[in-house]
Order: C-alpha cells, then sequence, then structure tokens
C-alpha cells in the first residue's frame, strides 16, 4: 500500500479520533514520523475535528446519540481485524466516529442552550415581580402625598425624648376622614428584636391607645407608615417596644412625643 492509499484508507481518522488500538496506533505515529504528507494529513483532519466541533448541524435528540453510540460499539466487537483489508472498515468507522462527535457536541449546544434560556426566564420573572412590588409602593405613596396634602390633613411634630433627644417624627392626621400617617424618617433603626409602636393619647386622664407599629422599617425606603384611624386624640408618641408591639406603651423607651 502506497503512501495516497494510506491516506485514503481512514486509519488517519480513526487514529484522530481515538478508535485505534495500541499495535495500530504506533504504526500510525511511526508513519508520521517517516513521512511528512501523512504527518500534514493528521493535522488537517484534526483541523477539520475543531471546525466540526464549533460549527451548525442540524439538531440531533440525545436518544439518536445513544442509539448510534451503541451501533458502533455493537460493530466493533463483531469486527475481526485482517491487515490485509482492514482499510475497508476503517472507512465505515471514521464516518460513524465523526457522526457520534457531531451529535454528541450538538446535544450538549442543546442542553446549554436550554440551561440558558432557563436563567434567562428567571430573571425575566423576577425583573417583572421587582417591578410589581414598586409599582404598587409608588401607588402607595402616591396615595400617602394626596393624603398629606389634603386641606383637612393636620401636621403635629414629635420631638425627640430623654432616651433619643435627637430623634423626631411626623404625624399627618385628617380630623374628618381619621386617617393617620406617621412619617418616621427622624427614626433610628430599632434593634433586633424590637419594634416602634404608635400611640394615641387621650392627656386627662392619661390614656394610651395603640395605634399601629411600624413594621419592616428597614424595608420601607419613606419611612411613611399607614397606621389606625383616630377619632379623637390629644397627643401622639412612639415608644420603642418588644416585637409584636405591647398593651401598654413603655415610657421609659419613649422616642417622640406631640401635643396637638
Amino acid at each position: 500500500m502506497n503512501i495516497e492509499e494510506y491516506i485514503a484508507s481512514g486509519i488517519l481518522e480513526l487514529y484522530v479520533y481515538g478508535g485505534l488500538n495500541e499495535e495500530e496506533k504506533s504504526e500510525v505515529q511511526q508513519m508520521i514520523k517517516q513521512h511528512p504528507e501523512v504527518k500534514k494529513e493528521v493535522e488537517a483532519i484534526e483541523k477539520a475535528v475543531i471546525r466540526l466541533s464549533s460549527g451548525t448541524a442540524p439538531y440531533l435528540r440525545a436518544i439518536n446519540y445513544e442509539l448510534i453510540k451503541n451501533k458502533i460499539f455493537e460493530d466493533h466487537k463483531k469486527v475481526v481485524p485482517i491487515k490485509s483489508n482492514r482499510w475497508r472498515s476503517y472507512v465505515g468507522w471514521a464516518a460513524s466516529i465523526a457522526l457520534l462527535v457531531t451529535s454528541y457536541t450538538f446535544y450538549n449546544k442543546y442542553k446549554q442552550s436550554e440551561s440558558t434560556m432557563e436563567v434567562v426566564r428567571t430573571e425575566r420573572d423576577n425583573i417583572l415581580e421587582e417591578n410589581k412590588t414598586i409599582t404598587n409602593k409608588n401607588k402607595e405613596y402616591n396615595t400617602i402625598l394626596n393624603f398629606i396634602r389634603e386641606r383637612n390633613t393636620d401636621f403635629i411634630k414629635l420631638g425627640g425624648q430623654e432616651v433619643s433627644p435627637d430623634s423626631y417624627a411626623q404625624v399627618y392626621w385628617n380630623k374628618e376622614s381619621n386617617k393617620v400617617v406617621i412619617d418616621a424618617s427622624g427614626l433610628p433603626a430599632p434593634p433586633k428584636g424590637k419594634v416602634y409602636q404608635v400611640w394615641s393619647l387621650k392627656l386627662d386622664p392619661l390614656t394610651p391607645t395603640s395605634i399601629g407599629l411600624l413594621e419592616s422599617f428597614e424595608d420601607n425606603k419613606a419611612k411613611l407608615f399607614n397606621v389606625e384611624s383616630v377619632k379623637d386624640a390629644d397627643a401622639f408618641g412612639i415608644t420603642l417596644e418588644p416585637a409584636g408591639g405591647s398593651k401598654t406603651p413603655t415610657l421609659e423607651q419613649l422616642y417622640t412625643l406631640g401635643k396637638i
């Protein structure tokens, strides 16, 4: 067999794809050393495989890949090498392995694209949910701002007390609708396990009534809180209480207080 016939036999393709036994592999390696044209052909096959792996081909399902693989290895078990004619089987082997490599490559690409699409869908859903939350918050804040601007809404300033002299807050109270909104932007973040509680006060006799907790304090960026309606009050105060609130105010933890 001359060099051209040797190259055309398909054994070089099998060498590149790893389909030869040790004896055959050694034979090819010897030919590569002795014949520059054989070495050049091997390099060309390797480049072709790289191009094949990164190119575009029809989609092949995973089941097709398994069928091809099983067929190749079943056929391999039945082959009885006959050196004088072995080149006849090499061509079929080369084509089968090339198809196997292509199938496997594009199956992997398909799975990667599936995974990428799932990530994109998840990110899209997260963004939509965030946008929905922001939209709802904006509607709530706009409602509060409109309420604050109403002619019948009174403004009561609550000054800092002994436990926190620098603290302050504002109460917006509409005596016609009885609606109350608290601006707590002048209060520090409550410690873990604590919550601010708002009280309406009658002063004679001193009668505190809880009108709500300022929960999710740090998540509320505007620090505007809707609390329960108030029909009658002489003052408002805010205390720091254990999580869940208290039945009566802890006066030692009175942060702000303001008379009407």
